[in-house]
C-alpha cells in the first residue's frame, strides 16, 4: 500500500503507532436487535470506535534516508544494542526488512488484534484491497460475532479520476453531472475496499477567505441542497446501498462550520436560530431526505456549544424532526478538542458530553473505549444511549450488505481511470468553467493561430487536481501543456511558464514571457493558486492572485497581443485589478484530472462555456461577507452611490447619502452570484404567471421565453428568484428557487416553465415554525441573481 511520506514519518518514525488517538427495513431491524442482544459492552463500544490505519510497505520505507532508518532502528531497540548489529553494519535491504517486520508487529498489536477482539468498528484510510480483505477477515472470521468493518476515506471529488473541486461542480448548476461524478468516485473507491466517504460537504460558504470553501457547493442553500442530494444519490447508488459499486455518504459538517469568524478555519460561529433554520440547515435536510446514510459533526462551536456535544442539533433536529436513522460520526478528534474549547475538562467528560448528545461514532479520539465503561457504571451515561448508537451503526452496515459482501474481488479488472470515467471528468470540467469576460469576441480562438502559453498553472499536474485529493495520481493529470502535446498537438504554440509555481516571486523570466507573447497571435496566461493554498486549515486574509502573478499578466499584456487569462483556483479571487490586462477571462475552480483538454475544448470553441458562479465574487476582501441573498436594511443603497472623490474637502459631517454601502468599493460585487457568459447571447422575455395569486398549498406556474440571440449554439442556466416582500421576520432581497440548464441552437427560442408551490415559499418565521405566509411576492427569471425580468404574485389564505 502506498502512503505519503509525511504519514509514514508521523505514524511510525515519530512512534505514534499505526493509528491515532439491502434488505427490507423490518428485516434489518430484526437482525440489528438479534446481534445487539449478543454483544458485550466492550464489543458495543468497539462499534463506536473508529481508528486511523496506516500500513507500510518496502517501497514506502525505502523513501527514507539512511539516517532516518538508523534512528528508527535504534529508537525501537532493534539495532545498535548489545549483541545487535549497528545500523552502519547493515545493508539498506536489511534495514527495510527489519522496519517492515516491526511495522507488522505494530499493525497486529494496534489494529488487527483489536479488530479480532471486536474493539474497532471502522477503519480510516485503508485503500489497499488486499489489506482491506485482511482486516475484514479478522473482523468477520476471527472475531466472536463476525461484524464487518466500515472502511472510511475522504473521497471528496473523485478517488483516482479527479473531478473539479465541489465548488467547481456547483458552477455547473447540473445535478445530473454532480451525481455522475459522485458515482464514478464511488465505483473507483469501492473497487479498493473503501465503503464510506466523508462527502458531500454542505456548509454554506459566504467567505472566500475560508480555505474549505473549495469543498463546498457555494453560498446558496437551495443550490447546495439540490446538488448535495444529487451527490448523495451518486455515492449511494440512488438508494441502493448494498450495490457493490456504492459507498455510504456522510454529509458534513453539522452545523455552521462555513460561518467561521473571519474565515479562519475551526473558528467560532454565532448563527442565530432563524438564520440557522432558514439558511445553514436547509442543504443538510435535503441530503438527509435523499437518504444520506451518515452525518459528521463539525469542529466549531456555535453560540458557545461545540457541535460534537450539542444534543439539540443531534437529537431534537436530526433525530426527532428529520427522523434520521443513520449514524453520526465526529470529525477527526473533535470530541477531544472540546477540551481546548473549554467545554470539557478532560477526555472523560468529553466522552460523556458527546455520548449523551447523541454522537454515535468517535473518530480517532479513543475516549469512548476508555471512559464509557466507568461512566455507564456510575449512571452518568445510560446503557440505552450506547445501545441506540450501536443500533444506528449496525443498521447502516446491514443496509450496505457488508455482512454478505465484505471482501474485495482482487481478480476483477481495474476500473480506475476507465475511459468513461475520464470522459465524465472532462465534461464536468467543461461545464464547471465560467467565462467572466470576453471583450471583442476574443474567444473562441482559431486553431490556425499561434498561441503563447504562459504561466505557472499551465503545466501543474498536482495542483490542477485541487485540494483534498489523497488518491489521485498526478501522472494521469492532463494539463493544458499536456493537451497541447497530445490531442491538440496540431496547435502551433510556444510555452514559457515564467514562474515555477504560483507563489514564486522570481521575475527573471518575465522578459521571456513577453517575447513569447510577441511571437504569437494571442497569449493564454494560466494563473491561479496551488492546491495547498485552499482546503482545510488553509485560510487566507488576502485573496488576490498570489505573489507576482498580476505583474506577470501586466508584462504579457505589454507585448501588445490579445491576452486570455485562464485561472485555476480553489476559491473566488479578488481579480478586479487584473481585468484590464486581459481581453478574456475563463475561471476554473481547480478542474481535476482532465482539466487541460477541457479548457482547450472551451478556448477553441469545441464547447461553449455555460458555468455560473455559485458564489459572489467581491471587488476586494474588505467587502466580505457579501452574498446575494442578504436581508435588506432600513436604508438600502440606491442604484448609484456616492464615491470618495465626490466628497468635498472639509465637508460638514453628514451621513453622506443615508444608505448602506462602502465609500471606497461601493455597494456591488465584482460579479454576482449566478453570473457567467457564453460565446452566444441569451434574451429573456414574456414572463407570464398562471395566476396573480395562489392559495395556501397552491401551485404557481411561471413561464418565460428564452432565446439564443447569437450565432452559435449554447446552453444557458435559467434561474428563478423570488422575494417575500413582507414577512414576520425580514426576508432576503432575493432567493434562488429554481434553475434549468437549457440548450438552444443559434436563433432558437423556447418557452421554459417553473413551478412554485407555497411549500417552496415556506420559511421559519417569528415563531420558528416553518410555513408560508400570505402576502405579496416578486419573482424574477434571468441569467444571474441580478435578473431584471420581473413579475408579481400574492399568496392568500
Amino acid at each position: 500500500m502506498k502512503i505519503r511520506k509525511s504519514v509514514l514519518l508521523s505514524g511510525m518514525f515519530a512512534l505514534s503507532g499505526l493509528f491515532t488517538a439491502g434488505f427490507a427495513q423490518s428485516d434489518v431491524d430484526k437482525r440489528v436487535e438479534e446481534l445487539l442482544s449478543k454483544m458485550t459492552l466492550e464489543e458495543k463500544l468497539g462499534q463506536m470506535n473508529q481508528v486511523s490505519f496506516f500500513a507500510v510497505d518496502d517501497k514506502a520505507i525505502a523513501q527514507y534516508s539512511d539516517d532516518d532508518m538508523d534512528a528508527f532502528l535504534v529508537r525501537m531497540g532493534i539495532a545498535g544494542g548489545q549483541g545487535q548489529k549497528k545500523p552502519s553494519e547493515m545493508s539498506k535491504q536489511e534495514k527495510i526488512d527489519l522496519i517492515k517486520a516491526e511495522a507488522d508487529k505494530m499493525l497486529d498489536s494496534n489494529i488487527t488484534g483489536p479488530v479480532r477482539n471486536g474493539k474497532i468498528g471502522s477503519l480510516l484510510n485503508v485503500t489497499d484491497a488486499e489489506m482491506v480483505n485482511k482486516m475484514q477477515k479478522a473482523a468477520l472470521e476471527d472475531s466472536r460475532l463476525g461484524i464487518p468493518l466500515i472502511i472510511g476515506r475522504d473521497v471528496i471529488h473523485g478517488f483516482k479520476t479527479i473531478f473539479p473541486i465541489p465548488l467547481g461542480q456547483a458552477a455547473s448548476f447540473d445535478p445530473q453531472l454532480v451525481e455522475d461524478g459522485a458515482r464514478v468516485a464511488a465505483v473507483e473507491a469501492r473497487s479498493t475496499g473503501v465503503t464510506w466517504t466523508f462527502a458531500p460537504m454542505l456548509d454554506i460558504s459566504r467567505d472566500a477567505r475560508w480555505g474549505r470553501i473549495a469543498e463546498s457547493l457555494g453560498e446558496d442553500p437551495y443550490l447546495g441542497g439540490v446538488l448535495g442530494a444529487a451527490m448523495v444519490r451518486g455515492f449511494q447508488g440512488n438508494g441502493n446501498l448494498n450495490d457493490p459499486g456504492s459507498v455510504a455518504a456522510c454529509v458534513k459538517h453539522f452545523i455552521g462550520y462555513g460561518a467561521a469568524e473571519g474565515g479562519r478555519d475551526y473558528n467560532s460561529t454565532n448563527i442565530p436560530p432563524h438564520l440557522m433554520r432558514n439558511v445553514y440547515l436547509r442543504p443538510f435536510h435535503e441530503a438527509i431526505k435523499a437518504g444520506a446514510a451518515t452525518l459528521m459533526t463539525s469542529f466549531n462551536d456555535n453560540d458557545g456549544i461545540p457541535a460534537s456535544g450539542n444534543g439539540y442539533i443531534l437529537k431534537n433536529i436530526l433525530r426527532d424532526e428529520w427522523k434520521f436513522d443513520g449514524f453520526v460520526v465526529s470529525d477527526w478528534n473533535s470530541v477531544g478538542e472540546m477540551i481546548a474549547h473549554g467545554y470539557a475538562k478532560d477526555d472523560r467528560q468529553a466522552a460523556e458530553l458527546s455520548a449523551n448528545a447523541g454522537l454515535d461514532m468517535e473518530m480517532v479520539t479513543g475516549s469512548y473505549m476508555k471512559y464509557l465503561p466507568e461512566l455507564i457504571k456510575e449512571g452518568i451515561v445510560s446503557m440505552e444511549t450506547v445501545d441506540n448508537a450501536v443500533r444506528n451503526i449496525l443498521r447502516i452496515k446491514f443496509r450496505m450488505g457488508l455482512f454478505e459482501n465484505p471482501y474485495v474481488d482482487t481478480k476483477k479488472a481495474s476500473v480506475l481511470y476507465a475511459d468513461d470515467h475520464l470522459k465524465a471528468a472532462r465534461q464536468a470540467a467543461i461545464e464547471s468553467a465560467i467565462l467572466l469576460k470576453n471583450d471583442n469576441n476574443t474567444l473562441p480562438l482559431s486553431e490556425a493561430k499561434k498561441i503563447a502559453v504562459i504561466g505557472p498553472m499551465a503545466d501543474a499536474p498536482h495542483d490542477q487536481m485541487g485540494t483534498w485529493v489523497f488518491d489521485g495520481d498526478k501522472n494521469y493529470t492532463v494539463t493544458p501543456v499536456g493537451a497541447l502535446k497530445g490531442e491538440y498537438k496540431h496547435i502551433d504554440y510556444v510555452y514559457e511558464p515564467a514562474l515555477g509555481y504560483s507563489r514564486d516571486k522570481n521575475t527573471a523570466n518575465f522578459e521571456k514571457a513577453k517575447q513569447a507573447a510577441a511571437s504569437a497571435d494571442v497569449a493564454v496566461v494560466f494563473l491561479g493558486e496551488e492546491a495547498i493554498l485552499s482546503g482545510e486549515a488553509h485560510s487566507l486574509s488576502n485573496i488576490n492572485l498570489i505573489g507576482v502573478q498580476s505583474d506577470l499578466l501586466k508584462a504579457v499584456k505589454s507585448a501588445g497581443k490579445p491576452v486570455v487569462l485562464v485561472i485555476m483556483s480553489g476559491r473566488p479571487l479578488t481579480i478586479e485589478r487584473d481585468l484590464p490586462y486581459a481581453d478574456a477571462v475563463l475561471f476554473n475552480f481547480h478542474p481535476g484530472t482532465m482539466g487541460g483538454p477541457a479548457i482547450f475544448d472551451l478556448l477553441f470553441g469545441k464547447a461553449n462555456p455555460s458555468g455560473k458562479l455559485p458564489v459572489t465574487f467581491v471587488r476586494e476582501v474588505g467587502q466580505i461577507p457579501m452574498y446575494y441573498n442578504h436581508n435588506s436594511t432600513g436604508r438600502p443603497a440606491p442604484e448609484k452611490v456616492m464615491t470618495l472623490d465626490q466628497i468635498e474637502l472639509e465637508a460638514g459631517q453628514t451621513s453622506l447619502g443615508n444608505t448602506s454601502f462602502y465609500l471606497d468599493s461601493g455597494k456591488d460585487p465584482l460579479f454576482p452570484f449566478g453570473y457567467g457568459l457564453s460565446y452566444t447571447t441569451f434574451e429573456y422575455s414574456d414572463i407570464t404567471l398562471s395566476s396573480p395569486s395562489i392559495p395556501m398549498n397552491g401551485t404557481l406556474t411561471v413561464k418565460v421565453t428564452l432565446k439564443n440571440t447569437g450565432k452559435v449554439d449554447g446552453a444557458e442556466v435559467a434561474q428563478l428568484y423570488i422575494q417575500d416582500i413582507v414577512g414576520s421576520v425580514i426576508r432576503p432581497v432575493k432567493e434562488l428557487k429554481g434553475f434549468q440548464r437549457v440548450a438552444l441552437k443559434a436563433g432558437e427560442a423556447k418557452t421554459i416553465e417553473f413551478s412554485l408551490t407555497t411549500n417552496d415559499l415556506a420559511f421559519y418565521g417569528r415563531d420558528l415554525v416553518e410555513k408560508a405566509e400570505k402576502g405579496d411576492f416578486n419573482v424574477w427569471v434571468g441569467g444571474n441573481s441580478n435578473a431584471s425580468l420581473r413579475s408579481t404574485f400574492s399568496v392568500t389564505e
